[in-house]
């Protein structure tokens, strides 16, 4: 591929259009593979990313209908630790916490995965009792066959 930037005898100024020139266009054709293959790419990894913590909660038979209330979320995970919403959170200063971000809340979902041990869940329930706050445990309703 060549090109010239030779002279024509008035100090290398050219007219506009005058004579073959270089390009000095940006192509856009490139730009725009590159930006379809990053969608495609964030498009397929999407799914995977995972966002909060993984519970599996435990399936029971009994579904109890309630309203839907906005109330504090206590998560225990399999290995025993736990979170107010998604944020850790001590277990001696739970009561204290629940009192400081949800003013007024006198229950609270205590969400344990299915895997965890007992130890860790009768702690938090003796401290949300000792905090005179009721409890209600989140389950899986079992799917019913028809």
């Amino acid at each position: 591929m060549a090109f010239s930037l030779g002279s024509s005898g008035n100090n290398g100024r050219r007219r506009y259009g005058a004579g073959n020139s270089a390009l000095s266009e940006i192509n856009i054709v490139p730009l725009v593979d590159v930006v379809l293959v990053l969608l495609i790419i964030f498009m397929l990894t999407a799914h995977v990313m995972e966002f909060g913590l993984e519970i599996k909660v435990p399936e029971v038979k009994a579904q109890v209908k309630d309203s839907a209330e906005e109330l504090p979320v206590i998560s225990i995970t399999r290995d025993g630790r736990t979170f107010l919403n998604e944020k850790p959170v001590n277990l001696n200063r739970m009561g204290t916490e629940i009192a400081r971000r949800f003013k007024g809340a006198k229950s609270v979902y205590v969400m344990a995965d299915a895997a965890t041990v007992w130890d860790p869940i009768a702690q938090v329930i003796s401290t949300l009792n000792e905090a005179k706050i009721d409890i209600k445990v989140v389950a899986k309703p079992q799917e019913r066959l028809k």
